[in-house]
């Protein structure tokens, strides 16, 4: 085990997930990464577990598994996926399995790590919500399970700020990932136009979150709890057209 710790980092093989990990293991962290594809690259800290995280019973299962083999320290919740439609065409099915992989996954795998983090009198959860929370043409779906993430966060610091454990949010603009890219084409009138449009003029990296999400992460972010970050260059001051 890693003197730094041990981090689960979810959807951490590809994209922001896979950008946290790296900074994570950059750290000193054991690093445990739960997502349908394994890492992209091998490291002798870094653990990758494949595992489809919407579905409830298999995430039971791992969480039951990785909390009898590790005494978690730092977990991260950055898998996620879009399903955009516009109100007339949502399916609730689509709601589903948002609600399952971005609020029914990370109250699962919170509680199987809390007991060691109670134990420890140490802790660090940050949920990785969207800009999008605050409302975007044809995410309901979407917006409604990231905006769900920002409550979540602030009643669990509440209850858990005094065994030591902080709970925060990094919720990211538009970065350029695949995730992106699936929406939106890359080199295209569109990309540039979305980046003219936010304050500082460009598109986010990976990078960008990845910084935020491992400040919230560090022993010495112990007074910082409940709290929102957007990463996202400016947009959320104001409107943002995809």
């Amino acid at each position: 085990m890693s003197a730094a710790g041990i981090a689960v980092v979810t959807g951490g093989s590809t994209g922001i997930g896979w950008s946290i990990c790296q900074h994570l293991l950059e750290r000193g962290h054991e690093v445990i990464s739960l997502a349908r594809r394994p890492p992209p690259e091998r490291h002798a800290r870094l653990t990758g577990i494949e595992v489809d995280l919407a579905d409830r019973a298999a995430t039971a299962a791992v969480a039951r598994d990785l909390a009898a083999r590790h005494a978690v320290s730092i977990f991260v919740h950055n898998a996620g996926i879009i399903k955009p439609s516009l109100l007339p065409e949502v399916q609730l099915t689509d709601l589903d399995q948002l609600l399952e992989l971005h609020l029914g996954c990370a109250i699962q795998l919170t509680q199987a790590f809390l007991p060691a983090m109670r134990a420890a009198g140490f802790g660090r959860i940050v949920l990785l919500s969207s800009r999008a929370a605050l409302g975007l043409a044809t995410r309901t779906s979407y917006s409604a399970t990231k905006a769900g993430m920002l409550g979540m966060a602030r009643t669990w610091a509440l209850e858990l700020g005094a065994s030591g454990i902080t709970v925060n949010v990094v919720a990211p603009g538009p970065i350029r990932t695949d995730m992106f890219y699936d929406l939106v084409d890359k080199g295209s009138e569109k990309e540039k136009q979305i980046a003219a449009s936010i304050p500082v003029r460009r598109l986010g990296e990976s990078a960008d979150v990845a910084r935020a999400v491992c400040f919230f992460t560090e022993r010495g972010s112990g007074f910082i709890t409940g709290q929102v970050l957007y990463v996202c260059g400016g947009a959320s001051v104001g409107s943002l057209v995809l």
